[in-house]
């Protein structure tokens, strides 16, 4: 297997990306994106040569300063001059797999050649990339419209020099790490900085990874539900197929079938029940969950077409001998789609909670709060809480940012689509998602030991005893917080093959 991933016209998709990363892939250019690069920048130069006319971000000044001309020998200084009064990031520092990911993502739309750069440019961004050399990148800042000037400006300053790097668990100035691969800082050339700062993959490169995270939140979700599920006593009714083949929404059949499939050879949910309806968090576990899974399918097709998009402003088309200042930098389509995640991904935290309640609530023979003795052992009380608590947080977090807009660059960036926003309050829902599943998990393997000697599943019993290792029964109360971590860890170290989340809801693969 090849060690290099070559970067070319090949549309990327998610799992694609996920192989680039947990194989370790370096980057290379692919000799048609090598041709593409280099007749744009000959294009842009013999331009300006001819060329006296004002051309946005080229020979002007940005944003309302557009009808400011720049002379000839001032546009290094231009450039570089935009990167440095742009790098105005603050907050939280964005996690080293997402810089990653935006390196890939901002290399990949410069390849495609309509942003004037140089090909020593896009090489050194490679460079960065194959050496795990990943740029002080902060999460405020963007407002997801001119592109995400602020983090991609921070992504841009070490190519000059500037700015610092972690690199092999260690921080940096980046000077130092040039130094130290023998590299000279890049002079910035006409338009250089405006393609580096114009683009949308500060959002995009957070939609590719919480993609990633909220399937494997979904895929799980299911399966701690199906614990649940069987731990409650419930039925398998609602997930018979003739009840999905009359509303045939491809989500909702394809999380029927899964609990179909996981609770097959289950002592408990084929026993006879005493009630005829479960409450809506068990029997509508199809219709909720398939419904976020149809929205993550609509989520994965904005993602794809952005991150295989050129973004930045203006375009160069020299085949056509034009160069348009439009808005392909305006980050709408991201901010609805990470809103609409956020709804989604909230959604299944929402039900969980709900079971959580259901199963601590002393209903169907199982003892109050899932301990012997309750009363003078609390049990599971508070977790519910806890599950509360952060499903109330999620609620706040899932406010759609697409709703709000601000004026800025003194009234000429006079609509805005706060898309970043959308996608760090997305990271930060999603985490808190694992944390509730996580809960759930502990309440619903504890509840299952009350109806010892019945068995879930084979399956399902089988992936209860390796939780078990990690958290075992609760006979008395204890510091409950450990055994919390400990669940929502583990379910970070469940592997699940990248291939099996990102199946269609038909069992056949998309990609």
């Amino acid at each position: 297997m090849s060690n290099y991933h070559i970067i070319s016209s090949k549309a990327l998709d998610v799992v694609s990306i996920y192989n680039i990363f947990n194989d370790n892939k370096k980057l290379k250019l692919s000799d048609d994106s090598i041709d593409n690069i280099k007749k744009c920048k000959i294009y842009l130069d013999e331009k300006l040569a001819k060329n006296e006319k004002p051309m946005y971000g080229i020979n002007t000044g940005f944003g309302s300063l557009y009808n400011v001309k720049i002379s000839q020998e001032d546009l290094t200084k231009l450039q570089e001059n935009l990167v440095m009064s742009h790098a105005c990031g603050t907050g939280d520092r964005v996690p080293e797999s997402i810089v990653k990911v935006m390196l890939l993502l901002k290399i990949q739309s410069l390849s495609y050649g309509h942003s004037g750069v140089q090909l020593d440019t896009v090489n050194r961004l490679i460079d960065f990339f194959n050496n795990d050399i990943f740029p002080f990148v902060f999460t405020q800042g963007s407002l997801g419209a001119s592109g995400d000037l602020a983090p991609l400006a921070h992504l841009a300053l070490p190519l000059l020099g500037k700015g610092r790097v972690v690199h092999n668990g260690g921080d940096y100035e980046a000077s130092e790490l040039l130094d130290k691969f023998n590299w000279h800082p890049i002079k910035l050339e006409a338009k250089e900085g405006l393609a580096l700062l114009n683009g949308t993959q500060f959002m995009s490169a957070y939609g590719v990874y919480l993609l990633l995270m909220s399937h494997k939140t979904s895929y799980l979700a299911d399966i701690i539900a199906s614990i649940s599920l069987d731990a409650f006593d419930g039925r398998l009714d609602p997930f018979h197929d003739l009840v999905h083949e009359v509303r045939p929404h491809p989500g909702q059949r394809k999380v029927a079938k899964r609990f179909n499939e996981l609770l097959k050879g289950s002592a408990l949910i084929n026993r006879e029940k005493e009630h005829v309806q479960d409450p809506y968090s068990f029997r509508c576990i199809p219709q909720v969950h398939g419904a976020t899974k149809d929205t993550l399918d609509f989520v994965e097709k904005v993602i794809l077409t952005e991150i295989n998009s050129v973004t930045d402003n203006p375009n160069i088309f020299h085949q056509e001998d034009l160069i348009i200042s439009g808005g392909n930098f305006h980050g709408q389509p991201l901010a609805l789609a990470l809103d609409y995640l956020k709804i989604a991904m909230a959604e299944i935290g929402n039900i969980s909670e709900r079971r959580i309640f259901q199963l601590v609530s002393g209903l169907r023979g199982l003892p109050a709060f899932l301990v012997d003795n309750p009363g003078l052992n609390s049990g599971f009380m508070i977790p519910q809480y806890t599950a509360a608590s952060i499903v109330s947080a999620n609620k706040q977090l899932a406010t759609p940012a697409s709703i709000d807009s601000i004026v800025s660059s003194n009234g000429q960036e006079d609509h805005v689509s706060m898309g970043a926003n959308a996608a760090t309050q997305a990271y930060t829902l999603i985490k808190n998602v694992e944390r509730v599943i996580g809960i759930e998990l502990m309440n619903a393997s504890q509840a299952l030991e009350f109806r010892r000697p019945l068995k879930t599943s084979p399956l399902l019993e089988s992936f209860l005893e390796h939780y078990r290792k990690v958290v075992p029964f609760i006979r008395e109360d204890e510091v409950l917080h450990h055994k919390i971590e400990a669940s929502i860890q583990f379910l970070k170290d469940v592997d699940i093959d990248v291939e099996e989340l990102f199946l269609n809801n038909y069992g056949v693969e998309k990609h």
